[in-house]
């Protein structure tokens, strides 16, 4: 360059002396450079230029230099010159920068936006050739956006490959990228191939299954594309890889064969689904794509026929496929209980709505039952599998087949049941169609020879034995036969049979009491009483109350009071350690018999040990019917004791119902201090704010009765109870509010606002209370130690605001203002009974 066109400035030279000092230094060019940024851009690459000439091997000074250089050029035409002089820039930077990839970047991005597409991929293949491995990773990306950018597909394909070599985890960028371009047959062979690796990761997150529904979808939809793979060989390895979606991969295998316009082929895949698929969402999915396939086969045939011209025989065969469109839509109930009875082969349910489904038709029926029972194993079997066998035989019972209804009915007997009960059920269905033909001999053979003892014995519960051994224990069996010898047979029999069944110890409280009714009906009670003993001896409480109480009815009904002793003994046995919930009927039938037969006061002792023998919620009910037997023999005075005794043994509520009526009953026995003594015991277990009524009634009384001491003495009393409850009893009447009120609580409030509205109710209860306490309307008045007998009397004169006037309004001038008038009733003579002559 001439040295005129070089314009030194005052500030270079220092920078200039600096450089002359130290050619070598970086950091003194950089300084130099830095000063110069304002400067032109060829004065600026000049200073660039002498720098690197004396560092060419600076990393620093050559991307500074670069940047600058792509930074001047930017704004200009990509076919200017100065472009071209900046890729030389780049090429003689690379002679010494060829291991560095961000100079290789840099100008494989810049050769990129000047659209020099050969170019650009030559200098991405040295860029590749000159890095090491380790820093391909850093060229790859721009390199597939570049061949991404562009639509030189054959191109792309062949940098794809070279990637994968590299970087095989990204197969499924490159399956996009070939999709994308519709080279699906390459892409397909890709997918396959990550497919078949198990140890392959999917970048995107995709499980295995996954990709093979890609797979599965790209055959089926694209058959005429993909050449290289076998789609059906392909897909049908899915069914047996993926259990659980094999309706998805039926319905994509009949669609590749349709697309491939093997329509045949196509259903006889559809066939083939709908008759091995074993879960119903699979069965929907494939008949539903079934029926549209038929559906659109119909709709392209009518629409051909109808462009073309009607012709015989595209009539023929357009009805051909609409006559098996129907017949499929038909045939859904059955395919999908094909599918469940598959899923479940012994289900018998399933095998009964099955015969259902062929009604009409006895040779589906009979091939269907036939199937089922060679095929249902009883221990597997879901439901009763003895029904089959009996459903059987009443469909050729039915149709008037005797004979083969007999056969499968003793086939029936044989099989290797689960429970007894199942064998028990076809032996008395065997009989019972007998008996409905009238075969009433035959019927009674077959449930003998089904209760014969077999000769090897087992106990009922044995599963070890098999049930054929274990039936002779079967109550079933053996109730049937009873039933049957009671009407066909003689007594003898129907004895023999009975007395039976309580030897096997097999019999239940009901066949005790038919038994003895049968023992009865025919005049043999004391028989009929013994069989009573017998079921007595097998069974305990609570099974034995209904042998007990028809027994002891039975026997008072034969005897009456002929046999007191030994129905007093029966009934002392019966009371021996008899349960509280069931004493109560036995007591008042023991009862009724010793008023009837026996003495008055062994039912009065025997009612007094019923108030303590039944259960505690029936105590009340029995001191009622305790107190109105006792005032009907004895008299009311005679109720005393038991009042008093029902009081200390009930609870508070029952208790206080019992001391009114005692009360109430002292009162009209003329009894006034005893029916006050009974209010004032009563009052300690009534609380003033929830048991007004009590109050109300002991103030009426004391209204009628009393005087003003007793009514202030019952005031007295009001208020020490409540005083009482109200330091104890406030959490009880927390309880008590929020029992009454719990209904109104069912809507889902909170506790605090439950708790704050019961807080208001006590108060609003306490509040009422508080006005039944006597209220001062005016100040105390305190007399004087030193007052004169004049203040005195005048002090006693004036009107007490407390005073309570007792009586009618007509008889207080009558009366003196001190004494208090009585009303007073004669004792009728009845309530002495026979006392009034003593």
């Amino acid at each position: 360059m001439p040295e005129q066109e070089i314009a030194f400035e005052e500030d270079d030279l220092q920078f200039e002396e600096e450089i002359l000092r130290n050619p070598y230094s970086v950091k003194c060019w950089m300084r130099y450079i830095e000063s110069k940024l304002s400067a032109p851009a060829h004065i600026l690459n000049l200073i660039y230029e002498r720098a690197l000439k004396e560092l060419p091997g600076s990393y620093k000074l050559w991307y500074a230099y670069l940047k600058q250089r792509r930074k001047q050029v930017k704004r200009r035409c990509i076919t200017d010159l100065a472009f071209e002089e900046v890729n030389n820039c780049h090429e003689r930077a690379l002679v010494f920068m060829h291991k560095m990839p961000r100079i290789w970047l840099d100008y494989c991005q810049f050769l990129m936006d000047q659209c020099k597409i050969t170019r650009s991929r030559r200098t991405f293949d040295r860029a590749l050739r000159a890095l090491p491995i380790t820093q391909h990773y850093r060229i790859w990306p721009l390199y597939l956006r570049f061949v991404r950018a562009h639509s030189l597909p054959e191109t792309a394909v062949r940098v794809y490959r070279r990637y994968l070599k590299l970087c095989p985890e990204n197969a499924e960028e490159y399956i996009e990228y070939l999709r994308s371009v519709d080279r699906l047959d390459e892409a397909a062979s890709r997918l396959a191939t990550i497919v078949n690796q198990d140890d392959f990761v999917s970048k995107e997150g995709k499980s295995n299954y996954q990709l093979w529904q890609e797979l599965c979808t790209l055959l089926s939809q694209h058959p005429s594309s993909i050449r290289s793979l076998d789609s059906g060989a392909i897909i049908r390895g899915g069914l047996t890889r993926f259990t659980d979606q094999r309706g998805k991969l039926w319905c994509a295998l009949a669609e590749y064969h349709t697309r491939s316009g093997h329509f045949e082929k196509a259903r006889d895949v559809y066939e083939e689904a709908i008759q091995t698929v074993t879960t119903v969402r699979d069965f929907t999915q494939v008949f539903d794509s079934y029926a549209q396939f038929e559906e659109s086969i119909i709709a392209a045939k009518m629409e051909t026929v109808s462009e073309m011209g009607k012709e015989e025989e595209d009539d023929l065969d357009l009805e051909l496929r609409l006559a098996r469109f129907e017949q499929l839509m038909e045939r859904r109930p059955l395919l999908l209980n094909a599918v469940l009875l598959r899923q479940n082969p012994h289900n018998i349910h399933e095998w009964h709505k099955r015969v259902q489904l062929y009604e009409g038709k006895p040779r589906e029926i009979i091939n269907t039952y036939t199937e089922a029972v060679q095929t249902v194993n009883p221990a597997k079997a879901t439901g009763k599998p003895h029904t089959l066998w009996v459903s059987f035989a009443k469909f050729y019972e039915d149709n008037g087949q005797i004979d083969d209804a007999r056969a499968i009915l003793q086939r029936a007997t044989q099989v290797q049941y689960t429970h007894v009960d199942d064998l028990a059920s076809v032996w008395c269905q065997f009989g019972e169609m007998e008996l409905r033909h009238e075969n009433y001999e035959e019927a009674l053979k077959i449930l003998r020879k089904a209760t014969a003892v077999p000769a090897r014995k087992a106990e009922y519960f044995d599963a070890s034995e098999p049930v054929q051994n274990r039936l002779y224990k079967s109550l079933k069996v053996w109730s049937m036969l009873a039933d049957l010898e009671e009407s066909l047979g003689t007594f003898k029999s129907t004895k023999a049979v009975y007395d039976r069944i309580i030897d096997l110890r097999i019999a239940t409280p009901q066949i005790i009491i038919n038994y003895a009714l049968f023992l009865e009906e025919h005049n043999y009670f004391e028989e009929s009483f013994k069989a009573y003993e017998r079921g007595i001896a097998l069974f305990r409480w609570p099974n034995v109350y209904d042998i007990w109480s028809t027994y002891l009815s039975k026997f008072i009904a034969r005897y009456g009071g002929k046999k007191l002793e030994r129905a007093r003994d029966l009934f002392e046995q019966a009371l021996d350690g008899c349960p509280r919930k069931f004493a109560k009927n036995i007591f008042l039938l023991y009862a009724k018999l010793e008023e009837e037969h026996g003495l008055a006061r062994h039912a009065m002792a025997l009612y007094e040990r019923a108030t303590q023998a039944v259960e505690p919620g029936e105590q009340y009910e029995m001191f009622n019917i305790y107190i109105k037997r006792a005032a009907e023999i004895y008299g009311v005075t005679h109720t005393r004791s038991i009042y008093e005794k029902a009081i200390e043994i009930l609870a508070d509520d029952h208790a206080r119902e019992m001391c009114l009526r005692f009360a109430d009953m002292e009162c009209k026995l003329g009894e006034i201090d005893r029916a006050r003594a009974v209010y004032s015991y009563c009052s300690q277990m009534c609380d003033p704010r929830l048991t007004s009524g009590f109050w109300q009634t002991w103030r009426d009384f004391e209204v009628r009765h009393g005087n003003e001491d007793t009514l202030r003495e019952m005031l007295r009393v009001k208020r020490s109870v409540q005083a009482k409850y109200n330091t104890q009893g406030t959490f009880l009447v927390s309880q008590r509010l929020r029992a009454e009120g719990g209904g109104a609580n069912d809507d889902g409030k909170e506790a605090a606002d439950e708790m704050q509205a019961l807080e208001q109710r006590a108060a609003v209860v306490a509040a009422e209370a508080e006005k039944d306490k006597p209220q001062m309307k005016e100040k105390i008045l305190f007399v004087r130690s030193d007052a004169s007998r004049t203040e005195l009397a005048e002090l006693t004169l004036q009107n007490n605001p407390d005073e309570i006037n007792i009586g009618d309004e007509d008889s207080e001038e009558d009366m003196e203002p001190d004494e208090v008038q009585l009303e007073q009733k004669s004792v009728p003579s009845s309530v002495f009974s026979g006392l009034a002559d003593d």
